[in-house]
């Protein structure tokens, strides 16, 4: 399903966020808080837009996603990231090996959740952190309202204007309908391991930003 959107993935995305998946990978950025020389996992990167702001920091940034259709175009646009095919719930990388991990809108499509949160786990250094980007619910009922009639009514159409797989688009907005809403989330990251877990809501709450620790020994 996502190889077959890969083409116009970012500006699908884009035009059906109305503009806000931008301030969100601003805000994500911010919370990873990548640094130079440092490694950073970025799961479910896709085609890497998600990837640039940590290059940009100076860090070594390893995009990893299940769709090869995603990152075939990934690499075409970033020739030089090391893009590796992986599944969130068994990733092809030693324990300790990364000092951040994130993932943005992806942790919804990995079918165990725990599981993928206890992978990202294993494969953080002691003292390492991890933020995830996630539709969540909106926390004020009028425009958690609206906000679902767009998805159920009006996101449709217009991925099919702009993407060239709606049906994909279709799967997106049931699937953030059935998504666990912020508190269990966090839950479901304490008890994979992670410790000083935290989150914060974007736009209503439409979007979520969890972060968690590895305790260091």
């Amino acid at each position: 399903m996502f190889d077959a959107v890969a083409a116009n993935y970012d500006l699908t995305n884009d035009v059906l966020s109305l503009g806000q998946d931008r301030r969100w990978r601003k805000e994500v950025a911010k919370a990873v808080d990548a640094r130079p020389a440092q490694k950073v996992l970025d799961l479910a990167a896709g085609t890497a837009t998600s990837s640039q702001p940590f290059v940009r920091a100076g860090a070594y940034v390893v995009p990893c996603d299940f769709s090869l259709g995603m990152l075939q175009v990934g690499k075409k646009n970033h020739p030089w990231m090391p893009f590796t095919a992986g599944d969130g719930t068994t990733l092809p990388f030693r324990d300790d090996v990364f000092d951040a991990v994130t993932i943005s809108f992806g942790l919804r499509n990995i079918q165990d959740t725990g599981a993928a949160l206890r992978e990202l786990y294993r494969v953080t250094k002691p003292g390492g952190r991890v933020v995830i980007c996630e539709f969540s619910h909106a926390t004020w009922a009028p425009f958690r309202t609206v906000y679902e009639e767009y998805l159920m009514r009006a996101l449709p159409p217009v991925a099919r204007a702009v993407s060239s797989n709606p049906d994909a688009y279709v799967y997106l907005a049931e699937s953030i309908q059935s998504w666990p809403d912020q508190p269990t989330l966090a839950g479901l990251l304490q008890e994979a391991g992670w410790s000083k877990v935290a989150y914060r809501n974007l736009t209503g709450g439409i979007v979520a930003l969890h972060r968690g620790f590895k305790p260091a020994p």
